[in-house]
C-alpha cells in the first residue's frame, strides 16, 4: 500500500456520552483523549500519509469514530446510513470530505443499515459483517456498487463484538488477523488467531508497516518478529467506547 489520504475527525466535547454496547461503560478522560487522538494522527502523518480533517460534529458523541461514516474503493466512496440511528448525521461531514476529494458518492439507503466498520477490503475481496449495525439490506446495495469495480462482497455472521473489524483486520500480505470465536470462520480462507482480543485491531500503514494499540503488546511482538515495522499508539480513551484503531481514520491509498 502507498500512503496516500487519511480521513479524521477530532473527539468533540460529548466524546464520553458515546454509545456502548459490549463494554461496561467507564468515565472518558476528554484532555487524554485529545492528546492520544492527535497522537494517532502523528503516526499516520509519519507514515507518509496526507491528513484531511473531517469538518467537526461536536454534537455527536462517536463521530471521532470517522471509518464508520464510509467506505472508500477504488474511487468510489459509498455514504454509509448506521445502524444506530443517533449516529446517522455523522456523515454530513464526511460527504463533505470525500466531495472535496473527487470522489464519486454513493451511499446506502433506508432500509439498509451500514457502519463503515463492518467493511474490511482485502485485495479484490471485501468482507462485510453482518452485525448489530449493518444488515443484509445493506449488503444487497453495497454488493453492485462494488463489484462494478471489480470487488467481491463476502457477508460476514458477526457475535459478541460491534463490528467485523472488532473481530478481524488484515495484515500487509493479506493475511486475516482476528478472534475466531466473533467471526463465520466458515467463509474465511484463513485466520490468524491474535494473542490477545485487541490484537485483531491493526491498520496496514505500508507494505511492511502497521499501526496497532499499546494495549496489544503480545500481538505487537509477534508482528515484530515476523519483520513488520509496528507502531504502536495508546487509544485508551477511544477504548473505553469500544473503539479502535481503525475506526479513527479512512485511509484512501
Amino acid at each position: 500500500m502507498t500512503p496516500g489520504t487519511a480521513l479524521v475527525r477530532a473527539p468533540g466535547p460529548r466524546l464520553a456520552e458515546g454509545i456502548v454496547t459490549h463494554v461496561d461503560r467507564r468515565p472518558v478522560d476528554l484532555v487524554l483523549a485529545a492528546r492520544q487522538h492527535e497522537a494517532y494522527v502523528a503516526a499516520l502523518r509519519a507514515a507518509g500519509w496526507r491528513v484531511r480533517a473531517v469538518p467537526p460534529a461536536d454534537d455527536q458523541p462517536d463521530a471521532v469514530f470517522v471509518e464508520d461514516t464510509v467506505v472508500v474503493c477504488d474511487g468510489l466512496a459509498v455514504l454509509a446510513r448506521s445502524g444506530a440511528p443517533g449516529r446517522r448525521p455523522e456523515v454530513t461531514g464526511t460527504e463533505k470530505a470525500v466531495r472535496g476529494l473527487g470522489l464519486d458518492v454513493a451511499r446506502i439507503e433506508e432500509p439498509g443499515t451500514l457502519d463503515g466498520g463492518d467493511v474490511l477490503q482485502v485485495g479484490d475481496t471485501v468482507y462485510v459483517g453482518l452485525s448489530g449495525r449493518t444488515n443484509e439490506e445493506a449488503v444487497c446495495q453495497l454488493s453492485p456498487l462494488l463489484c462494478a469495480r471489480g470487488r467481491r462482497v463476502v457477508p460476514v455472521r458477526v457475535s459478541g463484538c460491534l463490528h467485523l473489524k472488532t473481530a478481524m483486520t488484515v495484515l500487509p500480505d493479506g493475511t486475516l488477523i482476528g478472534v475466531p470465536d466473533q467471526v463465520d470462520t466458515s467463509v474465511l480462507p484463513c485466520l490468524w488467531v491474535a494473542p490477545e482480543p485487541a490484537g485483531a485491531h491493526v491498520v496496514v500503514l505500508g507494505a511492511d508497516h502497521v499501526l496497532i494499540s499499546a494495549s496489544a503488546p503480545r500481538t505487537a511482538e509477534r508482528l515484530r518478529a515476523d519483520g513488520l515495522r509496528v507502531t504502536a499508539v495508546d487509544i485508551s480513551e477511544f477504548e473505553a467506547l469500544e473503539g479502535c484503531v481503525t475506526c479513527l481514520s479512512v485511509l484512501i491509498a
